[in-house]
């Protein structure tokens, strides 16, 4: 059975004020893809199982109260969007979200969707390692970006202390980890992912790097 909109409501629990967003945003998105490549163009298909719900999940492995979080390549706003919105639909007042992107169309076509849906975000048009670090934050993101050695290394000297990473990863999960533990020290749940039998999510603390590490 097709995974659509009305599946995507009762998976999260939504409100319709927020269906009605990720609505927009699917439709936006579908749009601009015609003529721009944001995302694989056989995914709209699936939008609300590989998109939508995709990045919704990740609300629900955060800590409790207001939370800073740093979504890094975030593309045309996955999981940056549904984050967003996430936020807003669960009530995390105080917490707040910046999405990375390098890519200046693909920045642009953020912004629009958030001004569209009315999720709240702050857009950084600039590769991550342009980013100011002395901003920390408490959670960091990314999906389909880097392997997780890379992805570590970008996201290490951008968190907080006792701050977390939450990685969507596919199949090859384990080798990346033991790839990763080559330079880094870390704690890590592996968590079943809600879209996909063969992806996880990986939730990363006490990080810090091993002796001799030259990428940190």
């Amino acid at each position: 059975m097709a995974f659509g909109s009305r599946e995507f409501q009762a998976a999260t629990g939504v409100s319709r004020e927020t269906l009605a967003a990720f609505e927009r945003w699917h439709d936006l998105l579908a749009d601009a893809n015609q003529t721009t490549n944001l995302v694989g163009r056989s995914t709209m298909e699936d939008f609300w199982n590989r998109h939508a719900l995709d990045g919704f999940q990740l609300i629900e492995h955060a800590p409790s109260g207001p939370q800073s979080w740093l979504d890094i390549g975030a593309g045309a706003g996955i999981p940056g969007i549904a984050l967003a919105l996430a936020m807003a639909d669960r009530h995390h007042e105080g917490s707040r979200l910046t999405m990375v992107e390098s890519v200046g169309k693909k920045a642009r076509f953020i912004e629009s969707s958030l001004a569209a849906t009315g999720a709240t975000a702050r857009v950084e048009n600039c590769r991550v390692e342009a980013i100011d670090r002395s901003e920390k934050y408490d959670i960091v993101t990314a999906r389909a970006v880097a392997a997780l050695d890379k992805l570590i290394c970008y996201a290490y000297p951008l968190l907080k202390t006792g701050g977390i990473a939450l990685f969507p990863k596919g199949q090859r999960y384990r080798q990346e980890l033991t790839d990763a533990h080559k330079y880094w020290s870390f704690d890590v749940e592996v968590l079943p992912s809600q879209t996909s039998t063969d992806g996880v999510i990986l939730r990363l603390s006490s990080i810090r790097p091993k002796k001799g590490n030259r990428h940190a």
